[in-house]
């Protein structure tokens, strides 16, 4: 039994810390535990709300005069997916170089620069296209915050806790996309900001004249953003346990284990950022006739509420199950996106197109959460393996190695998925441009899909799998 108390600690940073002792959970762990996860939720939210801004912005430009091709929309949709994979490789590291406490505040008060760039730049439709994309990119820095919130909050609970307890920080801040996609259109309707909030745009729609304030759906953001830094900075901890250099986190490049898990989060968090950054401009390439910002934000909901049910579910049946699975669903639902999309003279059927995708995002909700969950336990199995369990001092030993490595792990696998939100709509983009159609990108992830089926089953869903999880 632990009898160190939370009392020793240096400000804000915990000095001891183990969620594994169970009595130290039960009497003052969990509750600490809990306020940071709560701290760090709508911080994340925020986060990804402004990484995929853009997704609703680029569809509303050429009501507004913005003289773009179609091609050149979906780089602005695809483009912060690109730097915020980028960023996520370095943010995966700051955590127990900077602190979780520390790093979250400063990580989200960065986001004030492209809501407030962004707001000012679509009151005028002379602005020039690369400053458009600069601050796509910048919305990168919303993408960044998911690998270190996610490490940071793997740190604070236990083993039979991490699943859903990552489930519920990612889902619920998941949920930013399909609030951004929801809100937005809402916001823009009315100057809401007044004098300080800029003029308003003059659009035609159904041949009616209507004014639009396209700002407000940057600006709504900024004094949430600027309450979420204050709140994570004077109410969350850093923990001391979590300390580690570059040198020992940098151990995972030579894990098979994170590279295999990077293949497999592609398939799933990959998914779930490319098609909710894609969706909108998909519907509306796809079907003229349908308003796509009516429908395209029920998708990101769909994936984001399940994905805490998708750790519980790996908790109680196992990872490497839910995964396999989950993928063989994916690929069959993609087929289902190719029968009822427009071919030849067919107008297509919107109805199924669009069930076909919010099934895709279910499972993609899913995937992210046993994914998620797969990792940590891949690590301390593997840590723990030749360890005497009945060595009190090495057991502690393993267990923080494990710990250390799974949270670099779901950083940089994090990282890596990350640019399935860049390829996906780019591929679409591109499909559309060379073929007229996106089909040749969706038997591209048919294929992808089916290649992570094989990476699941063979090293840890098969029996006598190397490490069954």
């Amino acid at each position: 039994m632990s009898t160190t108390s939370l009392g020793a600690r240096q400000g804000r940073t915990l000095t001891h810390w183990n969620p594994e002792d169970k009595a130290f959970w039960e009497r003052e762990g969990e509750a600490i535990a809990k306020l940071n996860l709560w701290i760090s939720v709508p911080s994340l939210f925020l986060a990804f709300a402004i990484w995929q801004v853009w997704s609703v912005v680029a569809v509303g430009l050429p009501g507004l005069g913005f003289h773009y091709s179609t091609n050149q929309l979906f780089w602005l949709a695809a483009a912060p997916a690109l730097s915020g994979a980028t960023l996520r490789i370095f943010y995966s590291f700051m955590v127990p170089l900077v602190g979780g406490r520390r790093w979250t505040a400063i990580s989200t008060a960065t986001l004030l620069i492209p809501a407030i760039g962004i707001g000012f730049a679509v009151q005028d439709n002379q602005t020039p296209y690369p400053t458009m994309l600069m601050l796509a990119l910048l919305c990168g820095l919303g993408g960044g915050n998911f690998s270190s919130s996610m490490a940071n909050i793997s740190f604070f609970f236990p083993k039979e806790r991490k699943g859903s307890a990552l489930g519920v920080n990612a889902g619920l801040g998941n949920l930013g996309v399909s609030v951004v996609q929801f809100l937005s259109p809402l916001v823009v309707t009315a100057g809401i900001f007044g004098i300080f909030g800029g003029d308003a745009q003059t659009i035609v729609k159904n041949g009616q004249t209507l004014q639009v304030w396209t700002q407000n759906a940057a600006f709504i953001w900024v004094p949430w953003i600027v309450l979420c830094s204050l709140a994570a900075w004077f109410g969350m901890n850093d923990l001391a346990e979590a300390k580690a250099s570059f040198a020992d986190q940098a151990v995972i490049f030579r894990r098979k284990h994170n590279w295999l898990m990077c293949v497999l989060y592609l398939g799933t968090f990959g998914s779930f950022l490319g098609y909710a950054a894609g969706f909108p401009l998909l519907i509306k390439s796809q079907f003229p006739g349908v308003n796509p910002l009516a429908y395209a934000w029920l998708g990101p909901l769909t994936g984001a509420v399940v994905r805490p049910f998708g750790g519980w579910l790996a908790d109680k049946l196992g990872g490497a199950r839910v995964t396999l699975w989950n993928f063989v669903v994916m690929a069959l639902a993609v087929c289902g996106v190719l029968v009822f999309l427009p071919s030849g003279p067919t107008g297509g059927q919107f109805a199924g197109f669009f069930l076909c995708f919010l099934v895709l995002f279910l499972t993609t909700g899913i995937g992210n959460g046993s994914t998620f969950r797969m990792i940590p336990v891949i690590f301390l199995t593997e840590r723990m393996r030749g360890v005497n369990r009945n060595d009190g001092a090495a057991v502690a030993q393993a267990t923080k190695e494990a710990n250390t490595e799974a949270a670099a792990t779901l950083g940089f696998t994090a990282a890596m998925a990350a640019y399935g939100g860049f390829f996906i709509p780019k591929s679409y983009g591109s499909s559309i441009a060379l073929t007229g159609g996106p089909e040749a990108a969706l038997y591209t992830f048919i294929a992808f899909y089916l290649i992570c089926i094989a990476v699941t089953w063979w090293h840890y869903a098969r029996r006598n799998a190397p490490m069954p999880c």
